[in-house]
């Protein structure tokens, strides 16, 4: 192999990069180009896209975000509102572009740069033992995926099936918007902008797709899906008052999971949480095993691991004090504290 050549990504190479992702055994969605304009968009953050070369040929990618907030810290991540991230290559082209990303965030003067592995690369870079993954392979067969599922919480799906809860394909995001944003304001979470969405639909077409829950005509549970290869990532969902207590989000991720293996998908990501929250517990009931997610950092200014999480006593009250806000003016204020969190 002749020398490499790491660069930025320009437009005209974004199929190029995408073909590479979808190619490499340790792709993911989350890698794909179109996150690049996406995230500037929504966030005004700046995305440093790097890509390795050698005769000609793509050799690998790194997809960088600078996000800087004077409250949550100065970081290059790959990739922020991601679960997963880092570079992709073989080990040649792959030091190529981790070299190319410490000196960029020296560059920059960042407090760290973190990568969002799957797998932990061949670096001495200190890890958090924080996020875990849920991934399971589905069966062809609708019965074979629900006996799948444990005695308890087979029993939630159907006492959705018995309320009379349906699902449907949403291509208007404003019934999810609803929907999602009252969940995570019940959690005491920032939501995003009603526009991050829409451009997430616009930017992916058809490997972005919205499923709601209806119960005598009002939405009351959506989640916004991603698919990838032969994988559906149910992503960004969530239910009001009445979907708790309709099991409507039980009865929602049994349709995405029931229409997923219909349309011939085999894998089921139930995407990260942290260890020992109601997300962990709720995904395990599904009999899904954790898989530790070993994100890595490169420390630049900082001396300790950054710690932005809700779970974090530096931010209790913030969570506290956000629950209390009307649901109307977290909706405003929200995307302001959102974008920067990463």
């Amino acid at each position: 192999m002749s020398s490499l050549r790491v660069r930025k990504l320009e437009a005209d190479d974004a199929g190029r990069w995408d073909s590479f992702v979808q190619r490499h055994p340790e792709g993911t969605f989350f890698h794909l180009a179109a996150w690049r304009t996406v995230i500037e968009a929504a966030s005004g953050h700046r995305a440093h896209y790097l890509m390795v070369e050698s005769d000609g040929e793509l050799r690998g990618v790194l997809p960088l975000v600078h996000v800087s907030s004077l409250f949550f810290g100065n970081a290059l991540i790959s990739t922020p509102f991601c679960v997963y991230g880092g570079a992709l290559g073989d080990i040649g082209p792959v030091n190529a572009l981790l070299d190319a990303a410490c000196d960029l965030a020296r560059e920059l003067k960042v407090d760290y740069l973190e990568l969002r592995n799957r797998r932990r690369i061949d670096r001495d870079w200190p890890t958090k033992d924080l996020y875990v993954t849920f991934r399971k392979t589905i069966a062809a067969d609708e019965q074979a995926n629900l006996l799948a599922v444990p005695r308890k919480q087979r029993a939630m799906i159907r006492k959705g099936i018995d309320a009379g809860l349906r699902s449907t394909i949403d291509t208007d995001p404003a019934q999810f918007y609803s929907a999602y944003s009252e969940s995570v304001h019940y959690l005491g979470t920032p939501v995003m902008g009603r526009s991050y969405f829409a451009r997430l639909q616009a930017a992916f077409g058809d490997a972005c797709e919205i499923l709601s829950v209806v119960h005598q005509e009002q939405v009351i549970a959506s989640v916004m899906s991603f698919y990838f290869r032969d994988e559906v990532l149910p992503y960004y969902g969530g239910g009001s008052n009445a979907a708790r207590a309709l099991k409507g989000n039980d009865f929602m991720y049994w349709e995405v999971m029931r229409r997923a293996a219909a349309r011939g998908l085999r894998v089921f990501d139930y995407g990260r949480s942290k260890r020992n929250t109601g997300s962990f517990s709720f995904k395990e009931h599904w009999g899904f095993t954790a898989e530790p997610l070993p994100y890595q950092y490169f420390l630049v200014n900082s001396r300790q691991l950054p710690d932005v999480s809700p779970s974090n006593p530096k931010y209790h009250l913030l969570v506290r004090g956000w629950k209390m806000l009307p649901l109307s003016v977290s909706r405003i204020v929200g995307p302001l504290i959102a974008r920067n969190l990463g």
